[in-house]
């Protein structure tokens, strides 16, 4: 059963499809504290909290803050209260008590589960404006899937997309693409696509190409494609400021662009400098910005990445203004401790400025919206405006779209990546405890950086993420310039890493099944153990495992040097460790707790009784994969 209450004067955010009357009365669970601008509940020591999305730290969410606040934030530390998504749907699971709740609100909101009181779960709002639905079920997949069944399918991309890609901050021309192309060729490691970051455009210009370094970019799209190659370009938010440049002018010619207060088109900066931001929030401006997508989709693009629309904003023409005079107040002076931190600090506090986001404005539904109190739709409508223009312009085509910054709402066009990533092992526990609570939130097509973005990726490190990865419906390699190149044919064991590449073609056939399955039945990919043995209490404690669709159970390696980890079963399963496809061995164990051994090129993989895992022939492209003959190691 679904209610939903109405808190203050919501502002809609186009998340829910299916229309639900609200109730009266007060929000169920919660006190309602008009005065504090929140809600709260009483918690009980064995009462857990699941959900929120791409958030830090564990699957239960208990014990910490969580702020719902879309934000550009490279350093994905344990104590981050926001990371690049906004996607405010939890289950609260308690003895007493089990619910569901999706707090449907575009502005700031923080969820402080247990951590200014330890035994009080408190939303707290920036502005008491929110339509609450609340949930109650059977079950937290019950509740799951009625909260899916409100928000609508979640996107399903491209067949070929479930293949490996590479991608690299870095790839400066054609010809380093082929180099690419071609290294992965000559050790016979299968590959479907090739990432595009900022270096292909024209000094970092949307829907531009390089003609320098990327001449006859629509017969090199044909080139790669010839391949089996897909080319998948980037896309930012930020529209270059420079007279001749279409985009830019047709953008201040019809007002597609965000205001000041004052009626000025707002100036900020990212990778090109000084830019313009679109007004995604207007229908207009969507519809003039999906259609530029065409330019790339015309020379047989068929993949994009939106990337910096949180927005990021390296600073604004006003900020930067007010900073300079500022500096200028130190010069000559002795800075001591205090004076030098806070020198320091005016500098560095230019990059996303929270005053930034209150210094422009946005024409929504009618009506006009400073954007911190409409921040978090940013994101979900730059790429909603992509997708809407591929229903238009390739509606006979399947087109991959996946985004960095989110709200719920934005699953039904597009994946999500978890942005950028460091090369810590943390941040590989990290990519496995995040994938549950997006699916949770309708984002199905989903994964990290593997091996980390940020920082010189190891070997080991790579490996292990790696054998996680190949599980996870967005597999992409993809790495910081001026780091270590991690393409896996620059490292010592070729084999290993060639034989981690083919089983993931091999698993295709039963990854994409169990994706259309969760997408069309509103259900989950990848769930924790207490989804499915909530009685078990061991599986609450379990949070490095995860179920994979209906068959198996993944118990990944994530600790440098490791050889073995523990592993739960809450069931009798079948251990099948991989070497290679073809080189596996198998093994029935029993419920209860194990120690498994895993050398760094073995994966293990568990099926449940009943139950199979269909392998196919590997190939080294998605299309080429022969479904019709499949083997089967059952349990």
């Amino acid at each position: 059963m679904i209610r939903r209450y109405v808190i203050g004067n919501p502002i809609e955010t186009d998340s829910v499809v299916k229309v639900i009357s609200p109730e009266s009365g007060i929000v169920p669970y919660f006190q309602t504290l008009d005065k504090e601008k929140a809600l709260t509940l009483p918690m009980s020591k064995w009462d857990k909290v699941f959900g929120l999305g791409e958030t830090v730290r564990g699957i239960n969410k208990r014990g910490f803050k969580y702020i719902s606040n879309c934000k550009d934030d490279n350093s994905h530390t344990e104590d981050k209260n926001s990371l690049y998504a906004a996607q405010n749907f939890f289950v609260y699971y308690g003895k007493e008590q089990c619910f569901g709740m999706y707090v449907d609100t575009p502005g700031k909101v923080c969820f402080d589960i247990g951590d200014t009181d330890i035994n009080v779960f408190s939303i707290v709002f920036e502005d008491f404006d929110s339509n609450i639905y609340v949930i109650d079920g059977d079950s937290i997949l019950d509740i799951v899937k009625q909260f899916r069944g409100i928000i609508g399918k979640s996107y399903i991309p491209p067949k070929w997309a479930f293949g490996f890609g590479q991608s690299r901050w870095g790839y400066k021309s054609a010809q380093d693409v082929r180099d690419v192309v071609n290294n992965y060729e000559a050790l016979d490691m299968p590959l479907d696509a090739v990432y595009l970051d900022i270096d292909y455009m024209e000094r970092y210009k949307d829907f531009t190409v390089n003609s320098e370094t990327f001449p006859d970019f629509k017969g090199f799209v044909k080139e790669m494609k010839d391949k089996g190659i897909h080319l998948v370009p980037i896309i930012d938010a930020g529209v270059k400021i420079e007279e001749g440049y279409d985009v830019y002018e047709e953008g201040v010619k019809e007002g597609y662009f965000v205001k000041k207060e004052n009626g000025e088109n707002l100036v900020a900066a990212v990778w090109p400098g000084r830019v313009h931001f679109p007004d995604f929030l207007n229908e207009k401006t969507r519809k003039w910005f999906g259609d530029k997508y065409k330019v790339l989709l015309d020379m047989g693009i068929d993949g994009f990445w939106n990337d910096m629309n949180e927005p990021a904003i390296f600073y604004t023409e006003d900020n930067l203004r007010d900073v300079f005079e500022e500096i200028k107040k130190y010069e000559g002076k002795n800075l001591d401790i205090t004076s030098f931190f806070r020198f320091q600090g005016i500098v560095e506090g230019l990059q996303n400025n929270p005053e930034d986001f209150k210094r422009f404005y946005h024409e929504y539904k009618g009506k006009r919206y400073r954007h911190d109190k409409v921040h978090n739709l940013y994101g979900f409508n730059m790429t909603r405006a992509a997708g809407e223009s591929f229903e238009r312009n390739s509606p006979d085509k399947k087109i991959l779209m996946f985004s960095r910054a989110s709200y719920i709402g934005m699953h039904r066009y597009a994946g999500v990546w978890t942005g950028d990533n460091q090369t810590w092992w943390s941040h590989l526990l990290m990519n496995i405890q995040q994938m549950p609570a997006l699916n949770m939130c309708g984002f199905l097509y989903c994964g990290a950086d593997v091996g980390g973005f940020w920082g010189d990726t190891t070997e080991d490190l790579l490996m292990r993420w790696t054998e996680f990865a190949i599980f996870t419906p967005l597999f992409r390699n993809h790495s910081l310039r001026d780091t270590r190149n991690q393409e896996y044919y620059r490292f010592t064991d070729k084999e290993g890493f060639r034989n981690l590449l083919r089983l993931r073609y091999a698993l295709i056939p039963y990854l994409y099944l169990e994706f259309v399955k969760a997408a069309e039945n509103d259900e989950m990919l990848f769930k924790p153990l207490c989804f499915e043995y909530p009685d078990d209490e061991m599986c609450y404690e379990t949070e490095d495992q995860l179920f994979m669709g209906d068959n198996i159970m993944l118990a990944p390696i994530y600790k440098q040097n490791a050889t073995g980890r523990y592993v739960y079963l809450p069931e009798d399963m079948k251990m099948v460790r991989f070497r290679s496809f073809e080189d596996y061995d198998e093994e029935v164990m029993q419920k209860g707790i194990h120690f498994v051994r895993a050398e760094l090129n073995e994966l293990l993989v568990f099926i449940r009784k009943g139950k199979s895992l269909p392998l196919a022939k590997p190939a080294n492209r998605t299309g080429d994969i022969d479904e019709t003959d499949l083997t089967y190691i059952k349990y």
